[in-house]
């Protein structure tokens, strides 16, 4: 089988390792199920598949490298797609590199990549090639940064959604908070309350003045600067705001989940992914009088959850290009019934039919025979991500 090479942040400081580290031993404590930064999906069991996305087309005889650098929110599932593809595809090698997706973002913009720094020295190894070719990220690319990549190589990157997602208020598990409007996110969490509401800063503000918790301060958990989630929370619920600098920022989501685990006051906002049972999610709602809303692939799928997101790869590939083959391969997989079978398997809301028949047309991607996979070949390669 192929090597799929997983590789983390660059010279993470001490302290926020020894938080990762923490964080990690504590779900092996808790016997909570989180795998490698998204645990499950409200409601429990994989979505559904759209059964009229077309199966994948094997072309045999692949060889290669490709480096994906991205989101930390989509390193399991990126890490998934590579592992499975590479079971197909022996002789491809891919990296996946877990940076953030603003660090990602700018390795994508110079068409850097750990693989070329010299990285190896330092255990990263160098199964994908030295330029990134796709981008992973849980946010758009701004316009700035669209506008710099095009200065580089004198196109835009292609936009490509291969999943859905959504960002999640958790609170303590013990915590009775029972619903939150996205004006009283913005002003639990924002500096700038756009939204209008002033600043809450006890829980007696948001309605739990009956509560034990009442007249308690409200401690904030958040995501690092290097986050696309952090950005997406900060335009969708703060309206473009910027957070409080009570915000206790983290280096993953795992970590910050923890941190609300072991505080009963405390409040974070993550993937919907981590819906365990030391913590809670919070239904939102758009409206004060609207109904609040938990994740799930209805709510999501629909627009109808108000922090619902889009999960994307951007691909370096110019009007009158050809994409490199292994690229072209591992983005046809991606956009096939397998691949968004992958995307179920990994806690994320996969795509519809219709939206993976655009991805399709706008790559260029031809169709071929089917061919069949054996279900033991996916179930090995899953193994290679856990």
């Amino acid at each position: 089988m192929a090597h799929v090479q997983q590789t983390g942040s660059h010279h993470r400081p001490r302290a926020q390792a020894w938080v990762a580290a923490a964080a990690a031993a504590m779900l092996i404590l808790t016997g909570s199920q989180v795998r490698a930064e998204h645990a499950g999906l409200s409601g429990g069991g994989s979505p559904s598949v759209d059964p009229a996305i077309e199966p994948y087309v094997n072309h045999n005889g692949l060889q290669g490298k490709l480096s994906i650098a991205g989101s930390d929110t989509m390193r399991p599932l990126i890490a998934k797609l590579a592992a499975q593809f590479s079971s197909l595809h022996p002789a491809a090698q891919i990296a996946v590199e877990g940076t953030g997706s603003s660090a990602a973002i700018r390795e994508f913009l110079l068409g850097l990549s750990y693989q070329r720094r010299g990285d190896k020295v330092q255990g990263r190894g160098t199964a994908g090639s030295t330029t990134v070719e796709l981008l992973a990220s849980s946010r758009q690319l701004t316009e700035d940064e669209s506008k710099g990549f095009e200065s580089n190589y004198g196109y835009r990157p292609l936009e490509v959604p291969i999943a859905m997602d959504a960002v999640a208020v958790y609170v303590n598990k013990d915590n009775p908070l029972q619903r939150l409007t996205l004006a009283e996110v913005d002003a639990i969490f924002g500096k700038d309350h756009k939204r209008g509401l002033a600043s809450v800063t006890n829980w007696s503000q948001i309605g739990l003045g009956d509560s034990a918790l009442a007249k308690q301060p409200v401690h904030l958990y958040g995501r690092d600067k290097r986050s696309g989630t952090r950005e997406f929370f900060k335009h969708v619920a703060l309206k473009d705001g910027e957070l409080v600098d009570d915000v206790v920022e983290q280096p993953g989501s795992a970590s910050e989940i923890i941190a609300i685990a072991q505080d009963p006051l405390g409040v974070g906002y993550a993937g919907a992914g981590f819906d365990i049972s030391a913590v809670r999610q919070v239904p939102i709602a758009a409206q004060p009088e609207g109904p609040a809303l938990l994740p799930s692939v209805e709510t999501v799928t629909s627009g109808a959850y108000p922090l619902g997101r889009s999960l994307y790869l951007y691909v370096k590939k110019g009007p009158k290009d050809k994409l490199d083959p292994v690229v072209e391969e591992f983005l046809a997989f991606v956009n096939s019934r397998q691949g968004q079978e992958t995307v179920a398997r990994a806690n994320f809301y996969p795509l519809s039919s219709t939206q993976v028949a655009k991805n399709r047309q706008e790559l260029g991607l031809a169709k071929g025979a089917m061919v069949t996979i054996p279900p033991q070949d996916l179930q090995v390669a899953e193994q290679h991500t856990r």
